[in-house]
């Protein structure tokens, strides 16, 4: 009778097929990394995926649980505590082969008052380096943009490994002071000394970091950095003047079954294609991702699109190929740098703060993004097998999703300012110069729109004759590139 009870437990019920992402059957895949087409051309070649066991954890946990290591701030900390034990001990126990170190100079109470001046500065340190961190992080936050917290300061790795040292200053000078007085080896003693030292010249040279990381530039440029990595990733490939248009696909008509997000409503984080890509291959059929990287998706919203044999794919199969979060991040979603440079301008365009010198430094880094991506295929939303029959799709930004990001809200909150209008222009104009000509299109449209706004925006024909002239300075510098 028991058996039979526990047999019935063990068989999925309806509220178990709810769940979204556990996946018993799913072999070990390697994650989508930084160079897609790698992939996919081994595949496309014949190359299977490596054998394996059965997978601990799916894919889109095991991306959710790496997206927040990378963004944890008490994560290198902790183990500045682990590894101090360990050093600690293993110090300890080669005090035979130290010998050869000279004595401290100290006496018992000399050394003592310099270990107590350690730990006092370290436990300072640390007390400071928090502290200033929270007010850096409201600042900043007020002045920039809030999505620069999870993108820009708790990544950072001179803020995390700083703090780290200090912990580890700490902790071993109160291991070192509690053996003062029982003969501890003198290589404790020099450690801790030496370890105090670097301390303080950390704590100097995070002062000066901290200044110089807070300055509008650095965020923006950090952000921009991890835009042009993200954009290599996602559109490996360059712009080829014979490939101007996009290829034509088989019309995929009605699906064979729709899967619903059964998972809580939030935004699509990261997506493994290459699992997708395997998945449709083995059941001969074509999986469509519905919604895009960066998408908020609600409960019950329609998340994939079957066709052919992917029909009868378990749908836990599928969701544990997407990652889901509350927030948008960077790694898989190209738009998001446009999307915080951008919010950076417009908060720098309002009244209140009324900056537009930071908002044309923004244009700068818009100005770099978008000629790289100007200059790239982005037609890789279509994935096909080694036979070249289409397996995957799953939508990814065009080109006039990059322009219209960079360009429509600067335009509307800042035209009534000379530098804004002058620095998209110059933008404008320098990308018309440099891009292919089906990139152009969508150029010439916003040039056109800051146009219009400039008549409207300026009464006096001076200032609108001034505002038409491009300057990628802003204002004050050559009238053209």
């Amino acid at each position: 009778m028991s058996a039979q009870f526990m047999s019935r437990q063990r068989r999925p019920g309806c509220r178990r097929d709810r769940m979204p992402c556990r996946d018993e059957t799913h072999r070990r895949i390697e994650p989508f990394k930084a160079r897609p087409t790698r992939w996919l051309r081994e595949f496309q070649a014949g190359v299977r995926e490596p054998a394996g066991g059965v997978n601990v954890i799916s894919w889109n946990r095991l991306y959710t649980l790496k997206s927040y290591l990378r963004a944890s701030l008490w994560i290198v900390p902790f183990l500045a505590l682990i590894v101090q034990q360990a050093f600690f001990r293993t110090v300890l126990a080669s005090e035979a082969w130290t010998r050869w170190i000279p004595p401290w100079p100290l006496g018992i109470e000399g050394t003592v008052a310099a270990m107590q001046a350690i730990i006092s500065l370290a436990l300072s340190f640390i007390v400071f380096t928090f502290g200033s961190l929270l007010v850096a992080i409201q600042i900043a936050s007020g002045q920039l943009t809030p999505r620069i917290i999870a993108t820009t300061l708790l990544r950072d790795n001179v803020i995390r490994f700083t703090v780290g040292l200090f912990i580890f200053t700490l902790l071993f000078a109160i291991g070192a002071i509690s053996r003062v007085n029982t003969s501890a080896p003198p290589s404790i003693v020099w450690i801790s000394g030496i370890l105090g030292v670097l301390s303080l010249a950390a704590f100097l040279y995070f002062i000066d970091y901290s200044a110089r990381l807070l300055r509008p530039i650095s965020i923006i440029h950090s952000v921009s950095e991890q835009g042009f990595a993200v954009i290599e990733a996602v559109y490996p490939e360059r712009w080829q003047d014979a490939d101007r248009q996009p290829q034509p696909h088989e019309a995929l008509g009605e699906p064979d079954r729709v899967v619903s997000h059964a998972g809580p409503s939030d935004i699509v984080l990261a997506v493994d294609a290459r699992s997708l890509l395997i998945t449709a291959t083995r059941a001969q059929g074509i999986v469509e991702l519905v919604a895009r990287v960066g998408d908020f998706v609600a409960y019950g919203q329609p998340l994939f699109r079957l066709y052919g044999g992917a029909a009868t794919v378990p749908a836990r199969n599928l969701c544990g190929s997407v990652a889901f979060g509350r927030e948008r991040t960077i790694e898989q979603d190209p738009t998001f740098a446009f999307r915080v440079i951008v919010d950076i301008a417009t908060k720098a365009l309002s009244k209140a703060i009324n900056d537009p010198t930071t908002a044309v430094l923004a244009i700068d880094q818009l100005h770099r993004l978008l000629s790289s991506v100007g200059g790239r295929d982005l037609r890789n939303r279509y994935l096909r097998d080694a036979k070249g029959q289409l397996r995957v799709v799953y939508p990814t930004p065009d080109w006039e999703d990059f322009v219209q990001l960079a360009c429509r809200e600067i335009r509307i909150y800042g035209t009534e300012n000379l530098q804004i209008a002058r620095r998209l222009r110059a933008m404008i104009d320098n990308l018309l110069e440099v891009l292919p000509e089906s990139r152009k299109p969508a150029l010439r449209v916003e040039g056109d729109l800051l146009g219009q706004m400039i008549d409207k925006a300026y009464l006096l024909p001076e200032d609108a004759a001034l505002a038409r002239v491009a300057d990628t300075q802003g204002l004050g510098g050559s009238a053209k590139t």
